[in-house]
């Protein structure tokens, strides 16, 4: 059994270590690779988008059992698996971006984190946000991998509003949740539609 909330990159890994793929240079580069192979098809997974949050647990789980199921059998491929997976998360990843856009009455995203070096997720957003006539920025591999180029930014601006820590006093919390830190930076308002 997999923790109720899991985080793309963990879901991409975890499966990554599953059918066997190297971690080098990474699980999900990998996965991205065997994405691309010709002649992959696509099988329907689950698909959990509610409102703002994803479910990315049970799809792990499910294409799991599908890899120990038909990999041996070799009636689907590796490639199948990481095609079909690769495909459904970052599908639900664009609907939730759409989404957010849509509400907050933005035009612009921003791609960060591991899992935002993949080309295919790249141009999976830069169709949607072209599609509402935004734009996106998406970074290489030097910026996005654990986050990097988020955490400075956090930092950067954390430190512009007079919140530092002293090195003794910091520490590193793994599965730290984005949405649970404080931001000084951003004034307190009501939201509303523009």
């Amino acid at each position: 059994p997999h923790p109720q909330k899991i985080a793309i990159g963990n879901c991409l890994d975890r499966f990554a270590r599953v059918i066997g793929l190297s971690n080098d240079p990474s699980p999900g580069y990998n996965i991205e690779q065997e994405a691309k192979k010709e002649g992959a098809k696509f099988i329907e997974l689950p698909y959990v988008v509610k409102g703002m949050d994803v479910s990315f647990s049970g799809i792990l789980t499910h294409v799991e059992q599908e890899a120990k199921k038909h990999l041996i059998k070799g009636t689907l491929t590796k490639a199948d698996l990481c095609y079909s997976l690769q495909e459904t998360l970052f599908a639900m990843l664009v609907e939730i971006t759409e989404r957010a856009m849509a509400h907050c009455g933005q035009n612009q995203v921003l791609i960060v984190g591991g899992v935002g070096c993949n080309k295919r997720l790249q141009e999976m957003m830069a169709d949607m946000v072209k599609s509402r006539g935004g734009t996106l920025c998406a970074m290489d591999h030097r910026y996005c991998i654990d986050n990097g180029a988020m955490i400075a930014q956090a930092g950067i601006m954390a430190f512009q509003h007079g919140v530092t820590t002293k090195l003794e006093d910091s520490w590193c919390t793994q599965r730290f949740r984005t949405d649970q830190v404080k931001t000084v930076w951003r004034p307190a308002s009501a939201w509303k539609h523009t």
